[in-house]
């Protein structure tokens, strides 16, 4: 025992296990007494009860829901929106992003004013309230009798935003997927020195399916584009985008661009001025010192602030719940109150959270290994 005190290695090994057994216990004694709360309450434990009937409907969800459908097929649908809105969230943040972080570096005065204005508005306002502001813009729109024309593409009322959409089936959309994702990793596989090449080539060929299975690939009973039109108090056809998507959206947009235009900023001022003064007397152009040497150092600078950003935006979708928009927090909460099984539900969160931040996470880090350095061993 002396030796094992006195051996160092051994010594941290000990405490190490004594610390997670110790662990271990004091979890163990927590279940155990939710457990013995549960059945004191009259409450059963475990997951049955995700083949109960919820009872209650969500105004939005990708996938067929109805008051009757079981809470598995509800929680489901809230993941679903999560995963919806916080992708699109994260691309339409980048997208403002990289415009208000080109701005903010860029030497014309007004539009580097203009990027500074965006950024101490939208990134010192809490996102609840841009949430919430965005939100009361949609619902003080006009009705649909009275909805704004955008010009033949849609239509914009408090009910949300009408737009046309083709006529395509679900397995049409499976086979358009299938395709851009093989184009996707061909291009990146086989492309070598031609990669813009292969790109138009796989871009050339997703456009040319997309209008095959829109002319021969939709019911002859149906016309080619489903337009929104006006029945009654209500638009019939088309897609609508609710209310609550809508200004969730744009306020992770906009104060998730905020964030990763500052990212943008200091990663193209964190490329050393000295790499590109030798460009420059290499004879290189102003684009090929920004294609070659500058963007892609400041890339590699980025993504590490980057993926924090993105899982921060992530769980910040759970904000939705303020203005009813049916994610997968709203769900689960919902869930709690009206079936009482809150250690499974609260699990079932945690799981499912993970499983989004992780699989972000992940990817990020192997953009960022791809995109390294690699130095000599």
């Amino acid at each position: 025992m002396q030796r094992i005190i006195r051996n160092r290695r051994a010594r941290g090994y000990l405490i190490q296990a004594v610390v997670l057994a110790a662990s271990l216990l004091l979890t163990l004694s927590f279940i155990l007494t939710a457990r013995d709360n549960l059945v004191s309450q009259g409450i059963a434990t475990g997951f049955g009860f995700l083949e109960r009937s919820t009872g209650w409907p969500i105004n939005f969800s990708i996938v067929e829901v109805t008051d009757r459908s079981p809470y598995s097929r509800m929680l489901l649908a809230g993941f679903l929106n999560t995963i919806i809105v916080g992708l699109a969230g994260l691309a339409g943040a980048t997208c403002v992003g990289l415009i208000v972080g080109l701005m903010r570096v860029s030497s014309n005065l007004i539009l580097n004013v203009l990027g500074t204005v965006f950024v101490e508005t939208f990134r010192n306002v809490p996102l609840i309230l841009q949430v919430i502001f965005w939100y009361a813009i949609f619902t003080h729109l006009p009705s649909p009798r009275g909805a704004i024309d955008l010009a033949g593409f849609g239509f914009l009322s408090n009910r949300g935003l009408m737009i046309a959409t083709p006529s395509w089936s679900s397995w049409d959309l499976l086979i358009l997927v299938v395709v851009i994702i093989a184009t996707i990793v061909a291009a990146r596989r086989f492309g070598g020195d031609r990669l813009l090449t292969k790109w138009g080539i796989g871009v050339a060929a997703v456009v040319a399916l997309a209008t095959a299975l829109l002319f021969f690939g939709h019911d002859p009973d149906t016309p080619l584009i489903s337009r929104p039109e006006l029945k009654g108090l209500r638009f019939v056809g088309g897609a609508t985008i609710k209310p609550e998507f809508s200004a969730l959206l744009i306020a992770i947009m906009v104060f998730g661009g905020a964030y990763i235009g500052e990212i943008v900023r200091g990663g193209f001022l964190s490329v050393d001025k000295g790499r590109l003064e030798a460009a420059r007397a290499l004879g290189l152009s102003t684009t090929q010192i920004n294609r070659f040497i500058r963007v892609p150092l400041a890339i590699r600078a980025m993504l590490p602030a980057l993926t924090n950003q993105y899982v921060w935006l992530m769980k910040a979708t759970t904000l939705g719940i303020a203005i009813g928009y049916p994610d997968y927090f709203m769900v689960v909460s919902t869930s709690i109150n009206q079936s009482g099984q809150t250690m499974e539900l609260l699990l079932l969160l945690m799981v499912g959270f993970l499983i989004i931040n992780y699989t972000i996470s992940g990817s990020m880090n192997w953009i960022n290994s791809r995109l390294a350095i690699k130095g000599r061993s």
